[in-house]
């Protein structure tokens, strides 16, 4: 199985200016991101789609690929469809967020691992254990419950599901990162963008809205994103452990 690697990076950012540019630890947000995903050995290739020429170089610097595509993209799933056209040899393709620099290489395989066994899911996403006294009321930490088989009901900024009372519930906190069927990205991308989707600001829930099925993976690691200037200062102190 070929999988493919894009990392939209986007030089834009509402709140935090020329995000992947910025120094982690003396090496630029993006290598962060790139150098982690040709770490993982199930990844047959890593392409960087940007739209800044800045970022490309910096991954040109480092003997990788990058990409300039369009900035009037929509999403990162989308950029990631721009790339995946170039590929079709590729059977799989992942969508990394380029504010993932403390991303691990097992992490990425749990994503993939049912197309490992050959299973053929539209898409896939991750998820980790849901810290509800502190991330419950967080609009940056997006929530997502699950049906009985592992398929994603809807992604939430808001605090979803109500506890009315203290039984378990299949709620976990989302990790943005996708891996879709390389045909279904391609049609991904031309489903019109969807109530919801635009509402919560999430992607995936195109996906939903049209019907077709997002299988969530578990996982138990957590990495820090980069979504806020308190989460940046505090990158320069998180000590990666793979």
């Amino acid at each position: 199985m070929k999988i493919l690697c894009v990392i939209p990076s986007r030089i834009h950012s509402t709140r935090i200016p020329r995000k992947p540019l910025l120094s982690i630890q003396n090496k630029p947000m993006v290598q962060w991101v790139y150098e982690n995903a040709k770490r993982t050995s199930v990844i047959t290739e890593v392409v960087v789609a940007t739209d800044c020429q800045e970022i490309a170089e910096i991954i040109q610097k480092v003997g990788g690929q990058a990409l300039i595509t369009d900035p009037n993209i929509a999403t990162g799933s989308d950029r990631a469809a721009v790339v995946a056209k170039l590929y079709p040899d590729m059977d799989v393709i992942i969508n990394l967020q380029g504010d993932e620099p403390f991303i691990k290489p097992s992490m990425l395989e749990q994503l993939v691992a049912p197309y490992l066994k050959g299973e053929r899911p539209d898409m896939t996403t991750l998820a980790s254990p849901l810290d509800r006294q502190t991330d419950y009321h967080t609009p940056g930490a997006v929530k997502v419950v699950t049906d009985l088989q592992g398929f994603a009901l809807y992604f939430s900024r808001a605090p979803i599901p109500y506890f009315r009372s203290e039984h378990p519930a299949p709620v976990y906190h989302h990790i943005g990162l996708y891996a879709f069927r390389r045909d279904f990205l391609l049609h991904y991308q031309t489903l019109p963008q969807t109530p919801l989707e635009l509402t919560e600001n999430l992607e995936q829930l195109r996906v939903l809205e049209h019907g077709y099925k997002i299988r969530v993976c578990l996982t138990e690691g957590r990495t820090l994103e980069i979504n806020t200037p308190e989460e940046y200062a505090q990158a320069q102190k998180f000590i990666y452990v793979d």
